[in-house]
């Protein structure tokens, strides 16, 4: 269900950074784990991140390793992906999911419409 909406996109240099969040429509995530994923043009969906319900276990792909901070704070009813260190190959529609278990290759029950990351020069 797309219940979910993600923000914090745009137009970024390489190098810079991004903080992207996600809001529900009509539920709280405190019921649910989050995961970030994102997609390139050509390219399979990726899982990129994700968090246990109360931020016990965190995951993140490879790729990101290092560069990609998930966050959340249950209390606002938000979740956050902070992305430093960007390079062109970042470059996305990233989105934002809600559901049962933390998992990159995970099912989820809500996602969102996306938000575009971009980072060239």
């Amino acid at each position: 269900q797309l219940q979910l909406v993600e923000s914090g996109g745009g137009l970024v240099q390489p190098g810079g950074s991004l903080r992207l969040s996600c809001v529900p429509s009509g539920f709280t995530l405190d019921d649910f784990a989050i995961g970030w994923f994102r997609q390139a043009p050509g390219k399979e969906r990726e899982g990129v991140a994700c968090i246990t319900k109360d931020g016990g276990i965190i995951d993140y792909a490879d790729i990101v390793k290092g560069r990609f901070t998930i966050s959340r704070d249950n209390a606002k009813n938000t979740a956050f992906l902070e992305m430093t260190r960007l390079k062109p190959e970042d470059t996305a529609v990233y989105y934002c999911l809600a559901g049962q278990v933390c998992g990159l290759r995970a099912e989820y029950d809500y996602w969102g419409q996306g938000t575009q990351v971009t980072v060239s020069s």
